[in-house]
């Protein structure tokens, strides 16, 4: 979570993050330009992952998209999550509705599913004049209804929404999106032939697994990563990870043929994480700017939950270290906004303590699932070593 603090900046803080930028081209790190917007969609011989958004939020920040990343492995696409815009950036990397596969979703805050629903209503309505959408059933996996409302911040009160079912798991959220739909839907249905939506929608809740778990804490204790799916190609296991009182929350590892990726969703620093990333060639990384919040007159409930629901920059390089993997990917970037932190800063700090490569993520970077630089999507890539 996130919000706008750009009223409430000085001169001097929004230069820090200029000057901070400029001293990038003095630091190991990986930029690379995103894939081109223009590209045609088609099949992708290629195995890679792409970021299709990297902001935190929800509140909307100019230069990124929500939260959503895509592998796509020999040409099927595994999506995971659905943050604000997912739809239109899935069709800006060149990726083809057609081709998707399946959705993992992390958990269910708000910019991690905004967007999810919209997969089905969109291009489930049909063709687009390139003759491309989603008119196969897709497998959703995700968390299942929480169970209990966590305590008020402080001891106070707050309104409860929707009291006969205060919380939804995957499968009440979608059904819930699908009837407010209802009218659009049926007159579709009626007067143009459409596919019906819920036959394209194949929802799957997780199991929390029995490691004591609880939705008013521990919210994810010491365990092992479990199985999720596993089709002979790509392997999906998964953790608990503590983002707050949110739960359940998932970190996802995809181990296919080609290289394996790690989610780590939101989250503060998690032994579990370590565990599930152990020798990864990529782990993509939910990254927060502590130092920038501080000052910032926010309220105490939410520097609470920053402070104990994500990863701060100092803490991820340590963390990958730990894990062992190959190549460190900042996303779910918290500020989002790109002109109140640079890259170089974000860089130089996630770094420290990590021998491996990082990368700042942006939105529509293509890597392969090795790790290094996608040459077909980010033919400018280069490695900036100069010490």
């Amino acid at each position: 979570m996130t919000l706008d603090l750009r009223h409430r900046l000085n001169r001097r803080t929004v230069l820090g993050g200029t000057a901070a930028a400029t001293s990038a081209a003095l630091l190991p790190t990986l930029t690379a330009t995103p894939a081109a917007a223009s590209r045609r969609p088609g099949p992708d011989p290629e195995n890679r992952l792409v970021l299709l958004g990297t902001a935190g939020g929800p509140p909307p920040e100019p230069g990124r998209a929500g939260i959503a990343s895509a592998l796509v492995v020999d040409g099927r696409v595994h999506l995971v999550d659905a943050g604000r815009g997912a739809v239109t950036q899935y069709l800006a990397a060149g990726l083809r509705y057609r081709d998707l596969a399946a959705v993992h979703v992390t958990h269910l805050h708000a910019d991690h599913v905004a967007d999810l629903h919209n997969f089905f209503l969109l291009p489930g309505f049909g063709a687009n004049d390139s003759g491309d959408g989603i008119t196969h059933p897709v497998d959703v996996h995700g968390p299942g209804p929480a169970g209990a409302l966590p305590p008020v911040y402080g001891g106070g009160t707050a309104p409860t929404v929707a009291p006969d079912r205060p919380t939804p798991g995957l499968a009440d959220l979608l059904d819930r999106q699908i009837e407010a739909f209802a009218y659009s839907t049926n007159v579709f249905l009626r007067d143009s032939g459409i596919r019906d939506v819920r036959e394209l929608i194949r929802v799957h809740e997780t199991a929390v697994p029995d490691v004591g778990a609880d939705p008013l804490g521990p919210t994810a204790p010491d365990m092992e990563p479990f199985t999720v799916t596993d089709d002979g190609s790509v392997k999906v296991t998964a953790v608990l990870v503590p983002h707050g009182p949110v739960f359940p929350s998932y970190a996802y590892r995809f181990d296919t043929p080609y290289g394996s990726v790690v989610f780590s969703g939101d989250t503060a620093a998690s032994d579990n994480l370590v565990r599930l990333a152990r020798g990864a060639d990529i782990l993509v990384h939910e990254v927060i700017d502590l130092d920038f919040y501080d000052g910032q007159g926010l309220d105490d409930a939410l520097l609470d939950h920053l402070r104990v629901s994500h990863t701060d920059v100092t803490e991820v390089g340590p963390l990958a270290e730990r894990a062992g993997v190959g190549t460190l990917v900042l996303s779910h970037i918290v500020p989002a906004d790109p002109a109140l932190v640079g890259r170089g800063s974000w860089a130089r700090r996630a770094g420290q303590g990590f021998g491996g490569r990082v990368v700042v993520g942006e939105d529509l970077l293509s890597l392969p699932l090795h790790g290094l630089p996608h040459p077909a999507t980010s033919p400018t890539a280069r490695n900036e070593d100069a010490r």
